[in-house]
């Protein structure tokens, strides 16, 4: 007799050329072998090159999306990504709330890899101030986590610093990636991508892998929490989960290959 595979939704924002937002997080939690469900945010245009308009999702649209769903079959894990407007922001808080939805993996997405705005400014203060309470963990890169804490973050010092700020918010776990700045190691003079994990018990990890220079990645992000999100669905700690979806993303970029004109979008595999 066949497993149930575990329910993993993703609720993004939708990129049709395939890169990032709900099409890469599907791809990612069918590759874990979870069956992926999704509720789309923002209709986004974009390609390879860039991010040019979207149009986002009413609240009301959003939660007509989810309900059925989670009425249907019981969730595992969510993974929200695009958050576009404060509506929707409140509306996941609220089914946060009222337990129909477990505690998510959040990614907050806030500007696109060509630099385009993808949150305005009261959805940001009430992810800030309410969502990321109801974390199971957060997934900011850097620039996501300064703007977060409101100082730079250069070194590695800098990153737990970060962590332990964001964490005395009342937020569980933070996950700081540093793939947007890679290090310099001073042993082997070799470049590498260095994240940062905060777990709630006060486990600090860091994840060094070697940095490769394949040009600009579009949807590493989005891949990586929704990896995270399938692993947790499965029933894998966070630590574990961490390292699962490290390695995968890390095989994803280095086997990356250019589609379009633009950044190379990822497609990873188990």
């Amino acid at each position: 007799m066949n497993e149930v595979r575990p329910v993993v939704l993703t609720i993004a924002g939708i990129d049709p050329s395939g890169g990032a937002g709900v099409l890469a997080d599907v791809r990612t939690i069918a590759a874990f072998g979870c069956f992926p469900a999704a509720a789309i945010t923002s209709l986004t245009f974009q390609n390879t090159t860039g991010v040019f308009g979207s149009v986002h999702q009413t609240a009301e649209v959003v939660l007509s999306q989810i309900q059925p769903i989670i009425d249907d079959s019981p969730i595992a894990c969510v993974k929200t990504g695009m958050l576009p407007t404060a509506e929707i922001v409140e509306a996941v808080v609220n089914l946060c709330e009222q337990g129909k939805l477990p505690a998510p993996v959040v990614d907050p997405v806030m500007l696109s890899t060509s630099g385009h705005d993808l949150i305005d400014e009261q959805a940001f203060g009430l992810l800030k101030n309410r969502l990321l309470k109801h974390a199971r963990v957060i997934t900011p890169n850097i620039p996501e986590a300064e703007r977060f804490v409101g100082f730079e973050i250069r070194t590695e010092e800098d990153m737990r610093r970060a962590a332990e700020t964001i964490q005395s918010w009342g937020v569980r776990a933070i996950l700081i990636k540093g793939g947007h700045q890679p290090t310099r190691n001073e042993t082997n003079g070799a470049n590498e991508a260095i994240d940062l994990l905060l777990a709630e018990d006060g486990y600090v990890r860091t994840y060094r892998s070697e940095y490769f220079s394949v040009g600009e990645i579009h949807g590493s992000g989005c891949t990586l929490s929704a990896a995270i999100a399938a692993c947790l669905g499965k029933g894998l700690d966070l630590r574990d989960s961490v390292s699962e979806a490290k390695a995968f993303v890390t095989e994803a970029i280095r086997t990356s290959q250019p589609i379009g004109r633009g950044a190379r979008p990822l497609f990873g595999t188990k």
